[in-house]
């Protein structure tokens, strides 16, 4: 059998940007030649959405109902999850297993096994909490620690997270880079862009700071409109007086929202990738982002960036509405940019670590995974 016919089972999270992810890869992946079961993991989305995926990317897709790392209410619910898996990976007679988080690796797959390291406890804390970690996360960090260390191969969608990553978990090597990317659906921008400014995510997320960026709604005269949940699976909740709330948006809903190019804005406090920059860049927004590792090294140069204060903020969104100019400029160079991250190069990227664990590299010893 051709290395690029082999049957891959790939883990997902339906509840944010891995999403997304998995359905523009699985797809790609499937055009590549290779076969893609998708072991859905967390709560589902809609059955029409389900559908519309496996209608899209040509793989299965399995609603497991198995717990997500970040949402289990104990260590041994997540092992359970990962032996669960890999019970899975070997009745679909699976060559190779693509998990959405290290945690997941701590189990024996008798194949090699890809962990990509799209976020995690640990770093998160790193970014938006103080002093050690608490110990309902604690226990998280030291899960994907272990997996960190039995994958075969992990990847890591820029060189900042994959340093940092390296650096919560005491690695001997950083993962490897393989850019996130997201299928581009605008064309050329027609017309004067919106007045307003606009941002998309989980908005409940301590780690997207948008409570800031609620005060900053209360400084300017452009309304800031947010699409995304404002409650988060564990109970938290933001309370924003000033945003323009627009709740959860599909697909087709945030297109409709970056079709109309407002100042796209992001003052998170931890991004490893950030997907709805991405796609916003794509439609041709001038991008207002945190100075953070991640976004300097994705976006230097095509955006405007700020620290994390109410003023600066403020003043940074205030001068795109008083310079359409620089804003058009702006978002020209965004979207100049983000035809560098593509879906074709990261299906590649990720084809390749494939490829070559499939050729060459034997998945590890059993007695190794157990130690």
């Amino acid at each position: 059998m051709p290395v690029s016919a082999a049957h891959v089972l790939m883990s997902a999270d339906a509840l944010g940007g891995v999403w997304p992810y998995t359905v523009d890869l699985a797809k790609g992946l499937g055009r590549s030649g290779f076969r893609v079961t998708v072991a859905l993991m967390g709560p589902a989305p809609a059955p029409e959405i389900i559908a519309a995926a496996e209608a899209g990317t040509g793989a299965r897709i399995s609603i497991t109902g198995l717990p997500l790392d970040w949402l289990a209410d104990s260590a041994g619910s997540v092992t359970e999850a990962a032996e669960a898996l890999a019970r899975l990976a070997h009745e679909v007679a699976a060559d190779l297993v693509h998990l959405h988080s290290p945690a997941l690796a701590v189990a024996v797959f008798d194949v090699p096994v890809v962990a990509v390291c799209h976020s995690c406890v640990t770093t998160w804390w790193a970014a938006c909490g103080s002093g050690p970690l608490p110990e309902d996360l604690a226990w998280r960090g030291a899960l994907v620690a272990r997996g960190c260390r039995t994958a075969d191969a992990l990847l890591a969608p820029t060189f900042a997270f994959a340093e940092a990553t390296r650096a919560a978990y005491g690695l001997a090597e950083p993962p490897h880079v393989v850019r996130n990317g997201r299928r581009s659906s605008f064309h050329a921008a027609v017309g004067e862009p919106a007045q307003h400014a606009f941002t998309a995510g989980r908005l409940w997320d301590a780690g997207k700071n948008t409570a800031l960026l609620d005060r900053v709604a209360a400084r300017i005269r452009w309304p800031i409109r947010a699409a995304g949940p404002v409650e988060g699976p564990n109970g938290e909740r933001l309370a924003a007086g000033h945003l323009r709330l627009l709740g959860r948006l599909d697909d087709a809903g945030i297109a409709r929202e970056l079709a109309r190019r407002p100042v796209f804005v992001s003052l998170a406090r931890y991004e490893p990738f950030g997907l709805a920059v991405l796609e916003a860049a794509d439609a041709g927004c001038a991008l207002v982002l945190s100075d953070i590792p991640t976004f300097r090294e994705l976006w230097d140069g095509a955006a405007l960036f700020v620290p994390p204060e109410e003023e600066a903020a403020a003043s940074a969104i205030a001068s795109l509405a008083d310079e359409p100019g620089l804003r058009a400029a702006l978002g020209a160079a965004a979207r100049a940019r983000a035809s560098d991250y593509g879906v074709a190069a990261m299906v590649e990227g990720v084809s390749a670590v494939f490829r070559g664990l499939l050729a060459g590299q034997p998945a590890r010893r059993l007695s190794e995974a157990a130690a």
